[in-house]
Formats: C-alpha cells, structure tokens, sequence
C-alpha cells in the first residue's frame, strides 16, 4: 500500500516502506550507485585481461586491429551520444511534468539503442562470415598466429557483446518505465526513478566510449 505524501494531486507517492519522500529518494540512488559500483568492479576486470594481453601481443595485437572498421564504431559512438542527449531531456521533462515530451524523449533513446544493436549485428555478422568468431572454426589473417589472434577476437566479442547485453537490458527498462508512466504507476510519481534509469544509461554509454578507442583506434604498443 502506498499513500501521498501531501494533499497536493502532484506531489510525489512516498511508498508504504518509507517515511518520507527524502527517504524514499535517498534510498533509490543509494541502490543505484551501489549497483553501478559493482558494475564498475566487473569492467574493470575485463579491462585489466585487455591490458595484459595487448602488453603480451602487441604485434598481433596491431595486426588483428586492423580487422575492426572503425567507421561503424563511430556509427555507434555516434548514437550512443545522441541517446544521452535524449536520457538526459527524458530526465528533465520529468522534473518539469512534461510527460508527453518525456515519453517521446525515451521513445527515441529506445530508438538509438536499438540502431546502435543493428550496427553490432551488422559487425558481428562480418566477422563470424569470415570465420572470426573465436570458436573451434577460428581462421587467424595470414602472418598471425591462432592462439593470439583467437585471444584478440574472444576479447571483442566478451567485452563489447557484454556491452551489448547491457544495451538490451536498458531498451527493455526503458520499455518497462514507459508502460509504467502511462499507467501513472505511484513507485514513479517523481523525476527520481527516471533520472536512475538515465544514470544507468549514462554509464551504459560510458562504457562504450572507452570501448571504442580501445579496440578501434589506440595504435598497438610498441615492443
């Protein structure tokens, strides 16, 4: 059971577990920046195996970076920012009860997401034709060897295909929370939950910004 929290139709819901609004608020981004602590922790791992093993094999570290196209990193670089734009709006609408335009504004977050899905089927669809998935099928470019070049692929595809996960997770969030402002849900009477969601994707976005460089476009360290 919930309950306003004042006599004012506006005024956020404070949920039956909770106090106060301020309590209720506090609670939701502690939950928040403890889960995308742990989300940190987890990326940070896999960039640390990314560091060991590109120190190890540079050389074919360089070679096998030749076979990403940077162009449809960009692509996605691209849409990813536009789609924090677009969170960023949603969350603002929200503060300013403009639900209309907040809908709109995560109808077309939810568009970006699934373009920027699009393009990593595109890339991932080219380099599992030309037998680069790392699998028992892998095929090394000539002049490089399987066992780096496998190492090299297996990364991509680990860490930028966990990103991808991550993407699909904030469409159907971002799905579940449009669903849940038109049925004027009390748990999102306020900007609060929205903006978590949008931190979340900010976070999501984040993560691909360092991706990018990384796979796509630092040059190899020399030996």
């Amino acid at each position: 059971m919930s309950e306003p929290a004042a006599q004012d139709p506006e005024a956020p819901v404070v949920c039956g577990q909770y106090e106060t609004i301020e309590q209720q608020q506090e609670c939701y981004i502690v939950g928040m920046w403890t889960f995308l602590v742990t989300e940190i922790l987890f990326f940070g791992g896999m960039f640390l195996v990314y560091v060991l093993y590109r120190t190890t094999y540079s050389k074919e570290w360089a070679a096998m970076s030749t076979k990403l196209d940077f162009w449809w990193g960009g692509l996605n670089t691209a849409v990813l920012l536009l789609s924090s734009f677009f969170v960023a709006m949603a969350v603002r609408c929200a503060q300013l009860k403009r639900t209309r335009a907040q809908l709109n504004y995560i109808g077309l977050t939810i568009v970006c997401a699934c373009a920027f899905l699009v393009v990593k089927y595109i890339e991932y669809s080219g380099k599992i034709e030309h037998n680069m998935f790392p699998n028992w099928s892998f095929v090394a470019p000539d002049g490089i060897e399987v066992g780096p070049a496998r190492l090299f692929m297996s990364l991509y595809f680990a860490m930028t295909g966990l990103h991808g996960i991550h993407v699909l997770v904030g469409i159907i969030v971002f799905v579940v929370l449009i669903l849940m402002v038109r049925a004027k849900a009390p748990s999102i009477s306020d900007h609060i939950p929205t903006e978590m969601i949008g931190l979340y994707w900010h976070f999501v976005d984040l993560v691909w910004i360092f991706l990018y460089p990384l796979f796509y476009l630092i040059p190899a360290i020399n030996p």
